[in-house]
């Protein structure tokens, strides 16, 4: 049986932090956003619990009258507790080093774990297609489960929102890019 998740990269956010909100246009483009997967039937909303991820997938919820599901283990990769100036640069490093962790963060390895219980279990449930909202470091790991070409290069691609369609039938997962930004 064949498994449809939509991978979704919340909105446009004033912050970093957990309670960062939508901006005025993140919230505009939460509505274009439910315009799109309004038509695909989908039976399941699954987010991290950040204030930007669930405010990203709220209108969706509202006009398909389908709770959130929070799940802890969608939430953003952490980096570090330190801001490190070149960051972006250790970034890159984590997704050549799965195994590197840096202070207060979490490695690939490890990020890409916890995403992926969350993953298996929206796989286990009866409900198809699932919608999952989460972040950008996170989205790219899960999408790199699936197919190795994903890292750093299309972190940096990633829009605020994005979406990917993947489509699971045995052990063959088909990856698209939906958004159009």
């Amino acid at each position: 049986m064949a498994k449809t998740l939509f991978l979704v990269r919340h909105g446009k956010a004033q912050g970093q932090e957990p309670k960062a909100p939508l901006t005025p246009a993140g919230l505009a483009q939460a509505t274009t956003l439910a315009d799109l997967l309004e038509k695909v039937r989908i039976q399941q909303i699954v987010a991290s619990p950040f204030t930007r991820a669930v405010q990203s997938i709220e209108p969706l919820a509202k006009r398909l009258g389908l709770g959130i599901k929070l799940d802890e283990r969608l939430i953003e990769a952490n980096l570090s507790t330190i801001n490190y100036p070149d960051w972006l640069d250790r970034l890159r490093t984590t997704f050549s080093d799965f195994e590197l962790a840096f202070a207060g963060g979490e490695s690939s390895r490890t990020a890409s774990e916890r995403g992926m219980a969350a993953i298996r279990d929206v796989l286990l449930a009866s409900e198809n297609p699932t919608v999952v909202v989460t972040h950008g470091r996170l989205l790219t790991l899960i999408l790199k489960h699936f197919d190795s070409q994903y890292g750093f290069a299309e972190w940096q691609t990633l829009t605020t929102p994005d979406v990917f369609e993947l489509t699971l039938v045995d052990s063959e997962t088909t990856i698209r890019r939906i958004w159009n930004s």
